[in-house]
């Protein structure tokens, strides 16, 4: 009955050091992609949202500009008419 136990008490380890080795592997393999990810990411020209947001920013203001240009134009193309 000792040597069972004993048995039993080796298949537990050894599960337990498979599971700590799975777990290293996970984490190794997540940071090996998220690394790959990072430096694909890298390569493209891709903006940072700041560099959106500033972008955006801009067009939103040329386009009221724009508009403010129109209305000036057809005001001044009214009063020219009449």
């Amino acid at each position: 009955m000792q040597t069972r136990n004993k048995i039993m008490e080796d298949i537990g380890q050894l599960m337990t050091n498979a599971m700590g080795v799975a777990q290293g592997a996970k984490d190794e393999a997540e940071t090996a992609i998220k690394s790959a990810m990072d430096r694909w990411l890298a390569d493209r020209d891709f903006v940072t949202r700041e560099e959106f947001d500033a972008v955006r920013a801009m067009a939103q203001k040329a386009r009221e500009e724009n508009e403010a240009l129109k209305a000036r134009i057809a005001a001044l193309e009214s009063d020219g008419q009449g």
